[in-house]
């Protein structure tokens, strides 16, 4: 077993390709490809699963992936105090529902922990595969909602990918409009009054099931519903169209200026926002800065 064999693990666990993997690491897919063979049979372990969709880490390759970063990033360590040699470029990776604090935080990680050099990812994705690219480390962090409705299908699909959910926060259900929509000066909103305006959400793909939903009340027929798959095409429609959407009430201003505000929504309901991780495998420096940021994204 060597080191490079290590961040060759590493780089097509990131990746989720070893195809996309090899070009990063400037060599040959059939090279990569023969190396972790050969760490494997070494170990005698499958680290990564092979299908026809590609590939997938193994229950046996993410216990071996959290040794094999600690490895390489005391080594890292060594060869920077003793050699001399230019830090490597960080990396991180989370992947996100869409939400305006956790673009807050990340900004704030960059400008805090940020090098000459980094390779970082911030990933507003769909819901099904926020927990795939947990589970499979390619992200470190991902970032969801859990509320009564669709609790015991995600917590479930959580339990068997051996993942943590970790609250954030508890927020009440509000509305987000434009400065310009006509229910923009009430003090809180019924559902009775929104039904004339389009409905946004944020489209969920293959797995668009209502329990994926980034948007509480899915199972909710509206006479007008447009979905879309970025924040800043929803803002947008917002604007344009006097549509609104259902979200947690936590916006920036910073980021989304002031033409978009929320407002309660008249009902008895809960959103539990929270991270999850890996249970068996602890966060790395960035991942801890990360999580503190989306806390001090939330207070602000």
């Amino acid at each position: 077993m060597t080191l490079q064999q290590l961040k060759y693990v590493i780089e097509v666990a990131t990746r989720g390709s070893i195809n996309e993997a090899a070009k990063r690491l400037f060599i040959s897919q059939p090279s990569l490809s023969n190396a972790i063979k050969d760490l494997e049979e070494e170990l005698q372990i499958e680290i990564f699963e092979r299908s026809n969709k590609g590939i997938s880490i193994s229950k046996e390759g993410v216990e071996f992936l959290s040794y094999a970063r600690q490895v390489v990033e005391q080594a890292e360590l060594l060869e920077s105090r003793y050699l001399n040699t230019k830090p490597t470029p960080q990396h991180f990776s989370v992947s996100t529902q869409h939400y305006a604090f956790a673009v807050n935080a990340f900004v704030n990680l960059i400008r805090e922990y940020g090098q000459d050099e980094y390779d970082l990812a911030l990933r507003e994705t769909k819901t099904f595969e926020i927990i795939e690219d947990v589970k499979n480390l390619r992200s470190e962090i991902g970032i969801l909602y859990l509320n009564e409705f669709n609790g015991k299908v995600i917590n479930k699909l959580l339990k068997t990918a051996n993942l943590q959910f970790n609250s954030l926060l508890t927020a009440k259900p509000h509305i987000f409009i434009s400065i310009k929509n006509p229910l923009a000066k009430q003090s809180i909103v019924t559902m009775d009054q929104l039904k004339d305006y389009p409905y946004l959400s944020f489209d969920q793909g293959e797995y668009n099931s209502f329990h994926f939903s980034e948007e509480i009340l899915s199972t909710v027929i509206h006479k007008k519903s447009i979905r879309v798959n970025d924040r800043a095409t929803l803002f947008n429609l917002l604007i344009g169209l006097n549509g609104y959407t259902i979200s947690t009430g936590v916006l920036s201003a910073d980021l989304n200026g002031n033409e978009i505000i929320p407002v309660p929504l008249d009902i008895d309901e809960s959103i539990h926002v929270g991270w999850i991780s890996h249970k068996n495998i602890s966060l790395s420096k960035l991942g801890t800065a990360y999580v503190q940021e989306l806390k001090n994204a939330i207070s602000s």
